[in-house]
């Protein structure tokens, strides 16, 4: 058994025998911020941040730790309102969304709404003494009650993970490393959510007590430290969070087209063809990647694209740009030997102790460290000189920032970052690493919005204008099945933004025959699927551009037709990115976002809302190829959630909700369903995502239901809309009145339209229907920015 093993062994162990040793309460005093209590043995703090916020710290020390939080930004300066009284032998806080009810007999804490309903409730708190890779620490745990019939999402993506949606009944490492992710925010349908303060190796375990406790496990720490949001909606709670740790940016409109990368372009010339075959064919794209290894035969770090194949890196990026497509080139956070770089930061102190084994040369290279704020500063001013700024690269792929050193975790948490031991502060080097990039961007970028495609999030992360991909996953239906929860449970964390690479990395570490049929459905389903996630991308080993010969013309024809409905859907689309940057909201949904009341979607891995519209049904089954292809089977099972009607998009045919259809799944369909009272502003197919302006948009409104939809747009790039240069209006259905109200256009921006035109259709079966355009709509109209009610 290997040590990791072994640990995990032991964590689970002392979870299932693990009893609390109930403290009680001494006294306790009200705070300006909340209540200190005294117990028998150690102290607890509850800090009231705002009605519905609620920090819980507990130490068995005799005095809480100078602790300065990395995930935390929101000092909560006027902390909430409350008040302090006495029922029986608890403690209550009562604040004007919950009260927080401690028993003085044992610390435990359990909240409940103001009318005393119970939303959940602690079974314990303890700190344990133990010795870790050689260090004297403690393991810090948290438990709570959960009923049969509660479901649990978030915890980040990880992406090699079972196929389960839902934390209940089920365990999870919390540990972050290579191809194993950890967000440490919980979502509940009982209401709340969770998020724990703590950055060591931690494990969730989800069964406790026969599948009626859950508890969260860290390896090191000296408090217990969580935050308790109360919503009860999912929204509402991610609203608290992002509230709590930080708002996530916009990203720049190309960054929601199409990224076409490959592991790996070799040549300045290479990348070139590449932008040539997409603009001469017109399919659309935005975004061509220069992935690692172009400083090849260099060491790592060195931050140089050499010359032999890239004689002239500004004239390529240039020769993009003029062709209006955006360059995004991948820095790593690993220096080796021998270069300026590396030199620089270790006579100033700023190498770890920690190393990865380099794949290509077979050398063990050095991780900066990243949580230091003055090697953060020389780590981005070294990039920006070397590459970023000198050449004017759009975007940055952050890869390998787990830190990756493979087996050899325990030199993670042996290694001294500048805040502390590595064991305490093993999950956040990416947060750390990100802050750095954002901030150094935001300076010296400042018309460029920040894009950073990351390996590895944690709490937080989304402030930093960072999008989760699911790392180096393999060219498998089974990996792409895996991927669907680990995207819907990624965002049920928080992190907005999710991504995975369409078609996977690898076949065994090499390019998969992508010219084979089993390939080529493959690649088909997985690019449908990539087309409603947050941020559409291909990338892996082997050719899979969308003009590559590799496809046949059938194949061609399904991929660039889903690839033009994402350009066709960006209004939409970019619409709901400003209601993430305003809002908080999540674009990617868990079933649970919307339908918490139904039951029947808590255990459903592979479906998912899409903005307010759209429900997504990935087909991860291959049907038509290899030893399936003589089934038969040509459908996929989907469940309409209850309470609403659905049309299918490709029909318009209009279905009643809480049944399970068995959806027709032909290759060039996904089965993709519209919730009623859905209004989808659709704009026109375009080669890249600023191409035409909006002025001519075709309204979809989807009946059965009233419903609206808030229209967002800004100049695209720049941070100008921070300044309030933005504008939107809402798009209102009545569906009684059969009336579309549109209200008057609030906020403006330079180069804002005055007028556009609205062709508005109301869907019904073979009408409104498929990704083309409506040949005849319901009715026509200018909007110059009035409001304006049309009946219909």
């Amino acid at each position: 058994m290997t040590k990791l093993n072994c640990r995990w062994a032991m964590l689970l162990v002392f979870a299932l025998m693990w009893q609390p040793g109930w403290a009680k309460v001494s006294r306790y005093q009200k705070e300006t911020d909340g209540v200190k209590f005294t117990l028998n043995k150690g102290l607890l703090k509850i800090r009231v941040c705002q009605a519905d916020i609620v920090e819980v710290k507990y130490t068995t020390l005799d005095n809480f730790p100078t602790f300065n939080s990395l995930v935390v930004n929101n000092k909560f300066g006027k902390p909430g309102a409350f008040t302090v009284s006495e029922a029986g032998e608890n403690v209550v806080i009562t604040t004007s969304r919950l009260k927080v009810v401690v028993n003085k007999e044992t610390d435990a804490i359990t909240y409940t709404d103001l009318k005393g309903h119970m939303i959940t409730a602690e079974t314990g708190k303890s700190m344990q003494s133990q010795t870790v890779a050689g260090i004297d620490t403690y393991s810090c745990s948290t438990s709570f009650k959960s009923p049969a019939d509660e479901g649990l999402y978030g915890m980040g993506c990880h992406p090699t993970d079972t196929l389960s949606i839902n934390y209940k009944g089920r365990n999870q490492d919390m540990a972050i490393k290579y191809l194993t992710g950890a967000i440490p925010v919980m979502l509940s349908t009982k209401g709340y959510g969770l998020m724990w303060e703590n950055y060591s190796a931690s494990n969730f375990f989800g069964a406790e007590e026969n599948n009626t406790q859950f508890s969260y496990v860290s390896e090191s720490g000296k408090q217990v430290d969580y935050f308790f949001f109360y919503g009860p909606s999912f929204d509402r709670i991610i609203d608290l969070y992002r509230n709590t740790t930080g708002k996530a940016p916009m990203f720049p409109k190309w960054a929601f087209g199409l990224f076409q990368s490959q592991d790996r372009y070799l040549s300045q010339d290479e990348i070139i063809g590449v932008k040539n075959n997409y603009r001469n064919k017109n399919i659309p794209v935005d975004v061509i990647v220069q992935d690692w290894y172009y400083w090849d035969p260099l060491p790592i770090g060195s931050h140089v694209m050499k010359p032999e194949r890239y004689p002239n890196p500004k004239a390529l990026v240039d020769e993009l740009h003029k062709a209006n497509i955006h360059a995004m080139i991948s820095i790593w956070p690993v220096f080796g030997k021998g270069t300026p770089n590396y030199d620089a930061l270790d006579k100033a102190g700023y190498l770890t102790s920690i190393t990865w084994d380099n794949v290509v040369t077979h050398t063990f290279d050095t991780y900066y460290d990243a949580h230091n704020p003055k090697a953060r500063e020389m780590y981005w001013q070294q990039a920006r000189d070397s590459l970023v700024k000198r050449y004017d690269w759009d975007a940055w792929w952050v890869d390998q920032c787990e830190p990756d050193n493979g087996a050899l975790l325990d030199e993670r948490r042996k290694a001294n970052f500048s805040v502390g031991k590595g064991i305490d502060y093993f999950n956040t080097y990416s947060l750390e690493h990100s802050k750095g990039l954002y901030k150094g961007w935001r300076r010296d970028m400042p018309n460029k919005r920040a894009f950073f495609l990351i390996r590895q999030s944690f709490a937080g992360e989304q402030r930093n204008a960072a999008t989760l991909w699911s790392s180096d996953i393999t060219c498998t239906f089974r990996a792409f099945k895996s991927q669907v929860p680990q995207g819907i449970n990624a965002c049920a964390s928080g992190i907005p933004y999710w991504t995975s690479d369409i078609g996977g990395y690898h076949y065994d570490w090499h390019a998969p025959d992508w010219s084979t049929p089993e390939n080529r459905e493959l690649f088909t389903r997985w690019f449908q699927f990539g087309t409603f996630s947050p941020i559409f991308r291909i990338h892996g080993k082997g050719e899979r551009a969308l003009f590559s010969n590799n496809w046949d013309e059938k194949t061609r024809s399904i991929v660039v037709k889903y690839d033009k409905l994402r350009y066709r859907l960006l209004p939409y689309i970019y619409s709901l990115a400003g209601k993430v940057t305003q809002e908080n909201y999540t674009l990617m949904r868990s079933l649970a976002f919307d339908f918490a009341s139904d039951t029947n979607v808590h255990n459903i891995p592979d479906q998912y809302m899409f903005g307010p519209a759209f429900l997504v049904n990935p087909v991860t089954e291959q049907l038509y190829t290899g030893t399936n292809a003589g089934m038969g089977k040509s459908t996929r099972s989907v469940y309409l959630p209850k309470g609403i009607a659905w049309y299918d998009f490709w029909t318009g045919k209009k279905y009643t909700g809480g049944q399970t259809l068995d959806a027709e799944a032909p290759i060039e369909t996904m089965p993709l369903y519209v919730k009623a009272g859905s209004i989808i502003p659709i704009g026109p197919v375009m080669q890249y995502a600023t191409e035409k302006p909006a002025n001519d948009i075709e309204l979809r409104v989807y009946p059965g239901a009233n419903g609206e939809f808030r229209f967002y747009e800004d100049a695209n790039d720049t941070y100008n809309y921070e300044k309030g240069q933005f504008a939107s209006f809402l798009l209102s259905w009545n569906d009684k009145a059969r009336q579309l109200s549109i209200s008057a256009n609030k906020g403006s921006f330079p180069g804002m339209l005055k007028k556009r035109t609205f062709r508005i259709t109301i869907v019904k079966d073979a009408h409104g229907a498929d990704n083309a355009a409506t040949n005849k709509a319901d009715k026509t109209v200018v909007y110059t920015g009035k409001a304006m009610v049309v009946k219909l």
